[in-house]
C-alpha cells in the first residue's frame, strides 16, 4: 500500500521513504505549484458548469432565457480572464518534469495546448458574437463591458459558430483528458493525478 505525499516542486517523483511498516512506503510526488492547481480547478469546476448551461438555453422558457444567456455570459467571461492569468502563470512557473514514453507526452502537450487554445477562443468569441447580435454585456448584470464591435449582423453568426464549434471540440478534449487520466490512476496505478491535487 502506498501512501502518497504531495510535495511542492522540490520534491521529484520515485522518491521513497520506508515507514516502520515496511509493507508501506510514501511516495513524495512533485505537484505543479499552487497557482496552476488553484487555476486549473477553478477553470474546470466553472467550464462544467458553463458549457451544459449554454447547451439548455434553448430549451426553457422565455420568461427565464434572458437570465440564463447573463449567467452562461458572465461565467464564460470570467473564464476567459482566468484563462489568460493561467497562461501567464504557465509562462512564469516551472511545472513537473514529465516521464513516460515520447509519445504520450506528445499527445498530452498537444491536448494541454488545444485546451489552453480553446478555452480562450470559446469565450472570447461568444462574447463577441453577444454584442455583434446587438446585446451590450454587462457582467453578472452589474458590469457594463466594453466591446470593441456593436451591432454587426455580417459576422454575429460566424462568431457564434466559432463559439458553438469551440464548445464541442473541448467536449472531445475532456473526454480524451479524462481517458488519460483513467489510464494513469485506474489501469497503470501511477501517481500523476497527485501532481494537480
Amino acid at each position: 500500500m502506498a501512501l502518497v505525499t504531495p510535495c511542492g516542486s522540490g520534491g521529484s517523483l520515485g522518491e521513497h521513504s520506508r515507514l516502520r511498516d515496511p509493507s508501506r512506503i510514501t511516495v513524495t510526488v512533485e505537484r505543479y505549484p499552487a497557482t496552476s492547481r488553484i487555476l486549473h480547478w477553478l477553470i474546470a469546476v466553472l467550464v462544467l458548469a458553463t458549457w451544459p448551461l449554454g447547451m439548455v438555453i434553448k430549451f426553457v422558457k422565455n420568461e427565464v432565457s434572458l437570465d440564463f444567456y447573463m449567467i452562461h455570459e458572465s461565467l464564460g467571461f470570467l473564464v476567459l480572464w482566468l484563462m489568460l492569468l493561467r497562461v501567464g502563470n504557465r509562462l512564469l512557473t516551472r511545472k513537473p518534469e514529465e516521464d513516460g514514453p515520447r509519445i504520450e507526452r506528445i499527445a498530452a502537450a498537444s491536448v494541454h495546448g488545444l485546451f489552453y487554445l480553446f478555452l480562450i477562443i470559446m469565450p472570447l468569441s461568444g462574447f463577441l458574437a453577444t454584442n455583434a447580435h446587438g446585446f451590450p454585456f454587462s457582467w453578472f448584470g452589474v458590469l457594463p463591458i466594453w466591446s470593441p464591435i456593436g451591432k454587426a449582423p455580417d459576422i454575429a453568426w460566424t462568431l457564434s459558430a466559432i463559439h458553438l464549434a469551440s464548445a464541442w471540440i473541448l467536449a472531445v478534449l475532456f473526454v480524451l483528458h479524462m481517458g488519460a487520466v483513467l489510464m494513469h490512476h485506474v489501469i497503470r496505478r501511477d501517481f500523476t493525478l497527485y501532481r494537480i491535487l
